[in-house]
């Protein structure tokens, strides 16, 4: 799953990075170091630009709030247990398939956090000596320092108690796509602790290769099979991983110092 993640790259970098058209730098969003759901974040997505003569897509780096709210939802109650869609069944789930096929965004980030719960510690939770054991963060990212590009997918949600002219009158909120992790070794693995991805946790963010955005971002694309093609995993050996503070773990807590890397595990008894 992807539940918390970085992204502290400036606009005007992803502008360039992902050729985009059309970016407005009054929704200029602070660096963050520790997104979590509901917050707003950075996308990159193609459609025709509001109001505008010119009916065709045009790139564009827009600010959504992470935790999709379906267009035929009641309420944006739900919002924050749609952060992520599984990439086997996006194409089917209410929730998810209609933006699959016509609402697709890409999520720059640094790259994502996941919590390990070590071995000793799982053998304390198993005999009852400790209810809540002790997680260690890990930070995964890419290994040569490139962007974290998750595929992404985006929704509008009309709020009917508003007027037309209220500007929270329609909300604009996405969700990342999550696949198996990786079980071949990382790219750069730590001194001690998890060998591969799915050693840290069964699911990670579906990063998509610079070669996949202009096809995932492209609105005319509409065949589901053909985008489900897009969804495979990227190659194997592309990611690091690293311990870092278990600060990391209160979502008040933000900063660069969050993703220093630790010599080790803060508990000894992880692995």
């Amino acid at each position: 799953m992807c539940g918390r993640y970085a992204a502290s790259r400036r606009p005007e970098d992803l502008v360039g990075l992902f050729e985009v058209e059309k970016w407005e730098p009054e929704e200029t969003l602070a660096p963050d170091w520790n997104v979590a759901p509901t917050k707003e974040v950075y996308a990159v997505l193609e459609r025709p630009v509001k109001d505008a003569a010119d009916r065709r897509p045009v790139r564009q780096l827009r600010t959504l709030k992470w935790g999709l709210v379906p267009s035929w939802a009641k309420s944006p109650e739900g919002a924050a247990r749609m952060i992520n869609a599984r990439a086997e069944t996006v194409h089917e789930k209410p929730s998810f398939r209609t933006p699959f096929v016509s609402r697709r965004c890409i999520l720059p980030a640094d790259g994502y956090y996941e919590w390990v719960t070590g071995q000793g510690e799982r053998e304390l939770e198993v005999e009852g000596k400790k209810k809540r054991p002790r997680k260690q963060p890990y930070f995964v990212t890419p290994s040569d320092g490139s962007v974290f590009a998750m595929a992404g997918l985006y929704e509008f949600w009309r709020d009917r108690t508003l007027p037309d002219d209220h500007p929270q009158a329609w909300w604009a909120t996405c969700s990342v796509i999550t696949t198996e992790a990786e079980a071949g070794p990382l790219g750069v693995a730590p001194a001690e602790g998890p060998r591969s991805l799915s050693d840290i946790h069964p699911r990670m963010p579906l990063m998509l290769t610079q070669d996949r955005w202009d096809a995932w971002l492209d609105p005319s694309r509409t065949d589901p099979d053909q985008l489900r093609s897009l969804l495979e995993p990227p190659p194997g050996g592309l990611m690091r991983a690293y311990a870092v503070t278990t600060a990391v773990s209160n979502v008040r807590n933000n900063g660069p110092e969050l993703l220093e890397e630790l010599a080790g595990p803060e508990e000894a008894t992880l692995f």
